[in-house]
């Protein structure tokens, strides 16, 4: 079973010259699809910058180069974008494995604010620097030294490395998938581990709840807990597994820890590694990230209970244009978000658009008319963003 996705091929260099462009000002009022283009050596990697046309597709405006290099690879489960809108920045933040550090961007200029590397032992260059934050800290899971740096958010987008906290799954897994909320941090291992942290001091102090995920121990670890959504009341977290067909968890914790999760099946499709709520978390989003669909499932927030939704037609070009679907960003920002923009992983990347319609507890997923728009400048393109982010 894949772990992760790797990128061997170059795009040329031609293609690089033709993408780019220069920097620019914007307004932070502008609706944004964004990407870390993840770009390896000897290709400066960058964050793309998509406006939203009057036929939803996403539409190209530039991209910012970040001056390092990314790795075109890594963990599904790792964000490696995460996005401000506080009452006086606007950000959007990128890693770049290959060089151990985050970089922020300003929404407002579209130029680089501030950059910041974790310790000297720090690093990401072999599987991805995931990241999460809240309006005061950036935590970057750092896979190769298996630590979560803490970085406070200073002004004009730029960062402040402040420490690190070691890390480990029960088996020695890596540290994979992320999420924050409130005083907690939720982290997921490549071994099917789970983890909480309280973060009211800022720096992650464990909970001392770590514990294998029920789909690892029911399947002998056929299934691992990947990606991490947690519901805006702080109630339940939800877990999108990598698997042989679609396992969702979700675990209980009101009372600030971690409890053993409820799994959720279905065969409808292959993995659900990137999962996502919908803005009013009526829905719940699943990438079948080893297959070619994507899946809805309806969610009730006071129960945490899911049940069946809707799967899309297969979308097109698998294994001719893309090899996995990744990440995703809602397409609006209210009601049941009304479908998502979903990345394609190839030599040179995609952004689908697959939009939902819904009726009481009935609801359909297509891909778009026109989708998918090429993402140039990306050669394994994982994680995508939207400015402005989700609520919660």
């Amino acid at each position: 079973m894949e772990r992760f996705a790797t990128s061997c091929l170059l795009r040329s260099l031609a293609l690089l010259v033709g993408a780019l462009t220069v920097s620019g000002l914007a307004t932070a009022g502008t609706q944004y699809v964004v990407t870390n283009d993840d770009s390896a050596f000897p290709f400066l990697t960058g964050v793309s910058f998509y406006t939203v046309g009057s036929n939803g597709l996403p539409v190209f405006q530039q991209q910012v180069q970040t001056g390092q290099f990314g790795i075109g690879g890594g963990y599904f489960g790792m964000n490696r974008v995460a996005v401000l809108n506080s009452s006086d920045q606007q950000c959007v933040y990128a890693s770049e494995a290959a060089n151990a550090d985050v970089v922020g961007i300003a929404v407002n200029t579209l130029t680089v604010g501030g950059k910041a590397s974790g310790s000297g032992t720090d690093g990401g260059a072999s599987n991805g620097i995931g990241l999460a934050m809240n309006s005061n800290y950036l935590y970057a899971s750092f896979s190769d030294s298996n630590t979560i740096g803490t970085f406070a958010v200073q002004a004009g987008c730029s960062l402040a490395f402040l420490n690190d906290t070691s890390v480990a799954g029960l088996h020695g897994g890596i540290i994979n998938g992320m999420a924050v909320h409130g005083t907690m941090l939720i982290a997921s291992y490549t071994d099917g581990s789970i983890e909480s942290f309280n973060i009211s001091g800022g720096t992650p102090v464990p909970n001392g709840d770590e514990q294998s995920s029920t789909a690892t121990v029911t399947s002998q670890e056929a299934t691992y807990a990947n990606s991490i959504d947690i519901t805006s009341d702080g109630h339940y977290a939800i877990f999108g597994d990598t698997s042989t067909g679609l396992n969702v968890e979700i675990s209980d914790i009101s009372s600030g820890k971690l409890t053993k999760t409820k799994v959720y099946t279905s065969t409808a499709s292959i993995s659900s590694s990137n999962l996502m709520l919908s803005p009013d978390e009526t829905m719940l989003y699943v990438i079948n990230t080893q297959g070619a669909t994507v899946t809805a499932l309806f969610f009730d927030k006071s129960t945490g209970k899911l049940s069946k939704g809707c799967t899309s037609p297969p979308l097109s070009g698998l294994s001719t244009n893309w090899s996995y679907l990744t990440g995703m960003a809602p397409i609006n920002q209210t009601g049941n978000g009304g479908g998502v923009y979903v990345g394609e992983f190839s030599s040179v990347s995609g952004i689908a658009t697959v939009t939902l319609s819904s009726s009481g507890q009935k609801c359909t997923l297509q891909e778009a008319a026109g989708s998918p728009v090429s993402d140039p400048n990306s050669p394994g393109l994982l994680s995508i963003g939207a400015y402005p982010p989700r609520s919660f």
